[in-house]
């Protein structure tokens, strides 16, 4: 009997039920060399497969027409400057990001150096986050017209249609927190206070010899000073919307004239909300509209309203105009309703479905499907609409359809929290959003 280096002692003879006992000698492991050199050739097109998705993301990016793109672009002919990267490949690389679920412009970033899908997209160009988060919000124009021309390629295929849509509202966290809110005394003094830092700093940069020992750090604290006090002037000159808001809102609240208005010194556009677990947090409302036979997304728009009343109108009119169609069934909650909604789409022939608030005291007013002194032929044609059985079968493909829209933008498409600030580039990132989900579910018939 012995015993090696390992603690591990060796025993030969025959065990209790007969059989041999094997020595057992050194243990032989593999361990790793990190020491050494590695020639590794490396063949990108190998890095994914053919089938996989990223591919798809850029064979439709190829079909897109991205001028729009290109026309701020400086780096032309002999013209002195550095080349731009492709817009085509940042339009490819934010897509699949989407599609990713991924919504950081550093984690973007990194994952072009370091996950293979992304290196492939990228083809050996290095790109920065300052530049990806650049081009995500920087383009809300151009990002319009390709959500128009992805949903024209979507028709084009009978993919999609738009003769009956149906809308819902999500809200989603905005980058602000709730004690960034501030009153107008508050904002005030805080701008005083923010005028006297940079007045400050400039004074320490105008001291004899100070320019030439200026350092990183200083040029930060003086542009930090900057932007601090420019979104407070942003929140202040948002008071005057608020404080409007404030005297409608006080006409049917009595108690909502005692509140006085306050603006985010963060994100001086978002505007606290109240969320779908009942608690009130600062968001956006997006507004998403799908077709409910191909549950495409044919229509993005978001506001900084808490309230859905007042958006199905611009949104089925915007719809028309980028797709050339007709829309003539619009399925949206109750929060949407306004009798006036009802009788201008009855004036284009077009029906809507949703349901009525319920009367209070059911017993003396009854269902609002019952007709009700005063309604117009519009009103009183949608309470029978709505009473009918096929009616209700309409409204059903709402939540079938919207729900499980808002549902994956949510989840899996990087709309669980905004890491941007104000309307426009919200709106971008619900642009990229949707384009992402059309592309997932109907990329492969749009290549085909």
């Amino acid at each position: 009997m012995e015993t090696n280096i390992f603690g591990i002692t060796d025993v030969e003879g025959v065990s209790a039920n007969g059989r041999p006992i094997v020595a057992k000698g050194v243990v032989r492991l593999r361990r790793p060399d990190r020491s050494q050199s590695l020639m590794s050739p490396l063949h990108l097109e190998e890095l994914v497969a053919l089938d996989h998705q990223v591919r798809t993301v850029w064979a439709v990016v190829e079909r897109l027409d991205l001028s729009a793109f290109y026309e701020p672009i400086r780096a032309r002919g002999e013209d002195p400057g550095r080349p731009a990267i492709d817009p085509k490949l940042l339009v490819a690389l934010w897509l699949y990001a989407h599609v990713d679920g991924l919504g950081s412009a550093r984690e973007l970033e990194r994952c072009c150096e370091e996950d293979a899908p992304y290196r492939w997209l990228c083809g050996g160009l290095r790109v920065n986050h300052h530049t990806l988060s650049d081009f995500r919000v920087g383009h809300e124009k151009a990002l319009d017209q390709l959500f128009a021309r992805l949903l024209a390629m979507l028709m084009n295929k009978n993919l999609v249609r738009i003769k009956r849509i149906s809308q819902d509202g999500m809200r989603v966290r905005a980058s602000a927190g709730a004690s960034s809110f501030r009153r107008k005394d508050r904002l005030n003094q805080l701008l005083e206070e923010a005028r006297q830092r940079v007045e400050s700093l400039k004074g320490q940069m105008d001291a004899p010899g100070s320019k030439e020992r200026r350092s990183v750090r200083e040029a930060a604290r003086e542009r930090a000073a900057n932007e601090r006090t420019t979104r407070i002037e942003k929140a202040l000159a948002q008071l005057p919307k608020l404080e409007e808001a404030q005297q409608k809102l006080s006409r049917k609240i009595a108690s909502a004239a005692q509140k006085e208005p306050r603006a985010s010194t963060t994100d001086a556009e978002a505007r606290v909300m109240k969320m779908a677990d009942g608690g009130f947090r600062p968001s956006y409302n997006f507004q998403f509209a799908a077709d409910t036979e191909s549950r495409a997304v044919v229509g993005v728009e978001v506001t900084n309203g808490g309230v859905d009343h007042g958006q199905s109108e611009p949104m089925r009119k915007k719809i028309e105009e980028q797709t050339g169609g007709t829309v003539r069934e619009h399925l949206y909650d109750g929060g949407y309703l306004r009798e006036n909604d009802i009788e201008r789409a009855a004036a284009g022939d077009v029906a809507i479905y949703a349901p009525g608030k319920p009367p209070r005291n059911k017993a003396k007013r009854g269902s609002f499907h019952d007709p009700k002194p005063g309604d117009s032929t519009a009103v009183a044609a949608w309470r029978e609409r709505m009473a009918s059985s096929e009616g209700k079968d309409i409204y059903k493909l709402r939540a079938s359809t919207s729900e499980t829209v808002n549902a994956e933008l949510r989840i899996r498409r990087a709309l669980d929290r905004l890491l941007v600030r104000g309307l426009a580039k919200v709106r971008c990132v619900g642009l990229w959003a949707a384009m992402a989900y059309n592309i997932v579910h109907f990329g492969k018939a749009l290549t085909s």
